[in-house]
């Protein structure tokens, strides 16, 4: 979603869409090498990069995609195979696209020249050399065209279109002047030219009418084959058949012409809105919910009247929420199709042949989570195909397919969403990772601990158990930074491993950074808020338990061990505590502890308010809310304390043992 309307903004917005098409048609490519249907979406994206680009003034741009499309329209043309060289090579050149796009002055004109080179000896190693020749015969094509009169006025510059004709061979062009008007007439943003041009040129049909995408709507085009038996029809592209829209903006004027029944719907379907305003309209719906928890506590003892319009204004508000939560919610398969090119070069890289599966790309997830997942996600991945993965031999040798598979998966789960990575390898060794921990400071040797606490290791600040480094893995960075982006959106991580067959890692995360659904329990004086996702069921502190004033300790549910601890400690609470106290149990994946409070006031309609800086240190609380009253209560950061209750559970645990 692009922030701003500059024109070149609105470039940059479009030209990434068409590179990711680029990449993806690339990649199937590499699998399907003779379908030609990918290879037109890839020539289609480029070409309409190229148009832009010129248009917008992005002239590096449009001069290197100009030869990057010549080199491949030599495949698109049955003149040379696509090989995985091919593919390799063309990978690159679009990475060298975006670089010119988004940091021209870091985009070095030799590279380009170098990637352009590996281009045209991937085409021209394989070209038949019947088929060249045959290219090489000469034809003579009559084009005559006028563009519409608010063709200037949308970007459309006709001395690109004349150069773009010229790149398919030697031509004559001839200016038509019979529609120029008088002088005092003439509107400067009008176009009352036309051109009639002969060329001379081997191509076909399609390649000229590829020159006229953008303005054919518009534009009265004649193109005749000089010595066919008949001329040609005109060049007429419906919208239908258009491979790729136009990136000029559109004229305010042009809202006021009369639209077909097509292009309505067409227009209807979607609308791009900035993400700006629509962070803007999340905030403005999180300050109504605190607004109408401030009338419904007020309307609680007042007249009849008064709480009935409290309650329809809450439907509403509930319904309004929905809504603009629904609104910022994309299909997490955005976000998986980034990793083929992940897995292309590293199968590359490592020498292991990498298949990726991919389930449930249609869950939805908040836009800013699926901004946020990316690193964590390309951290899993790599140590997944570096660690997990067998090579080839290794796996034929375990009676497994040569080519190994990385999973990619998600789905809801109540108010969350899991997101999973699954390889097919080896599996985690417990023992290489306690012996690594042990050898990094990071356990003693004398510590007992179970499967998934040795797991939890792996997310320590500079852990690997890679015995090289490489400029894959080896550093001991990544895995800490995928565990603290995952923590500050609120989720947790979980690892399941099965020796020899592979290994899962699961993120679960909430389905919004925004407003959640929370717990409101009274602690001393204070209110805290509780993600209700994380609540597993809430029971009073036996009176053994609650004549304890001091320490932590363990809670019999339902046959379990819980570490429960005691949040009045915490918080340093000076006043006496309440004679029943009440113990909420939380808990993500296998991990649970339990938190005694004074009082649970019940649920709340939690709209998320982030610390100031000065606060980053506190780890306890993830963030604020506003409560009805106006008073603020503070969120408790789930993750932080299930790794004090872990611990300290462990420590009680041992030393019962003692």
């Amino acid at each position: 979603m692009s922030g701003s309307g500059d024109p070149s903004d609105i470039f940059r917005q479009e030209a990434s869409e068409l590179l990711e098409q680029l990449e993806q048609s690339l990649l199937d490519l590499g699998h399907r090498p003779d379908d030609r249907s990918l290879v037109d979406t890839a020539f289609r994206a480029l070409h309409t990069i190229k148009g832009s680009g010129a248009m917008f003034g992005f002239v590096a741009v449009a001069a290197f995609v100009h030869d990057f499309e010549t080199a491949f329209d030599r495949v698109r043309g049955g003149l040379a195979p696509c090989t995985p060289a091919l593919v390799t090579a063309a990978l690159q050149a679009r990475d060298h696209i975006r670089a010119l796009i988004e940091s021209p002055q870091d985009a070095l004109p030799a590279r380009g020249e170098e990637l352009l080179a590996a281009l045209r000896q991937a085409v021209d190693g394989a070209a038949p050399a019947a088929v060249a020749a045959a290219a090489d015969a000469e034809a003579e094509w009559h084009i005559r065209f006028r563009l519409g009169g608010e063709a200037l006025v949308n970007g459309t510059n006709p001395l690109l279109m004349l150069d773009e004709i010229r790149g398919l061979g030697p031509l004559d062009v001839t200016a038509l002047t019979d529609a120029v008007p008088p002088l005092d007439e003439i509107d400067p943003e009008s176009c009352y030219l036309g051109w009639d041009v002969r060329l001379r040129s081997g191509c076909d049909r399609a390649k000229i009418d590829e020159v006229f995408i953008f303005v054919s709507d518009d534009a009265k085009i004649e193109i005749t084959r000089v010595d066919a038996e008949a001329p040609a029809p005109a060049a007429v592209t419906t919208a239908a058949e258009q491979p790729a829209p136009s990136l000029a903006p559109v004229p305010v004027a042009a809202a006021d012409r009369p639209r077909g029944e097509a292009e309505i719907a067409r227009v209807g379907g979607s609308l791009r809105v900035q993400a700006e305003r629509l962070d803007a309209l999340m905030d403005r719906v999180g300050e109504l919910v605190i607004a109408h928890a401030r009338l419904s506590q007020l309307a609680s003892g007042g007249e009849a009247g008064l709480t009935t319009v409290a309650e329809e204004i809450g439907r509403l508000v509930a319904e309004l929420r929905d809504t603009t939560m629904s609104i910022r919610m994309l299909p997490i398969g955005s976000l998986f199709t980034r990793f083929r090119r992940l897995l292309h070069d590293l199968s590359r890289d490592l020498g292991k042949p990498v298949e990726l599966v991919t389930s449930g790309e249609e869950t939805e997830l908040d836009k800013t989570m699926i901004e946020r997942l990316a690193d964590p996600l390309v951290h899993l991945i790599r140590n997944a195909v570096d660690h997990g993965l067998e090579a080839p031999e290794g796996r034929i040798a375990a009676g497994k397919p040569g080519a190994g598979s990385i999973r990619l998966s998600a789905r809801h789960a109540g108010a969350e969403v899991l997101v999973t990575v699954s390889d097919d390898g080896r599996g985690l060794d417990a023992e290489r990772i306690r012996a690594s921990a042990i050898e990094k400071g990071l356990i003693s040797a004398d510590a007992r601990l179970a499967d998934h606490e040795i797991h939890q290791l792996l997310f320590q600040p500079g852990f690997s158990t890679a015995k090289e480094i490489s400029a894959i893995s080896g550093r001991g960075v990544g895995m800490d930074v995928v565990k603290r982006t995952v923590e500050q959106l609120r989720g947790s991580i979980e690892i399941a491993t099965r020796p020899g067959r592979g290994t899962d890692v699961t993120l679960r995360l909430p389905l919004t950074l925004a407003i959640i659904e929370g717990l409101l329990v009274r602690v001393g004086e204070g209110c805290y808020a509780i993600p209700l996702s994380a609540v597993e069921e809430c029971v009073e502190l036996p009176a053994q338990e609650d004549g304890r004033s001091n320490g932590y300790s363990l809670l019999q549910i339902r046959g379990a061990l819980v570490p429960f601890l005691r949040l009045r400690e915490m918080m340093r609470c000076a006043t006496p505590p309440d004679p029943h106290q009440k113990v909420v149990i939380i808990a993500a994946g296998d991990q649970r502890v339990g938190l005694v409070v004074d009082q649970i006031l019940g649920s709340h309609q939690t709209v998320i308010k982030s610390l100031s800086r000065l606060h980053a240190d506190v780890k306890t609380f993830s963030g604020a809310t506003i409560l009805g009253d106006g008073s603020v209560a503070l969120i408790l950061d789930v993750a932080h304390l299930l790794e004090i209750g872990e611990e300290e559970g462990r420590r009680t645990r041992m030393r019962q043992a003692a």
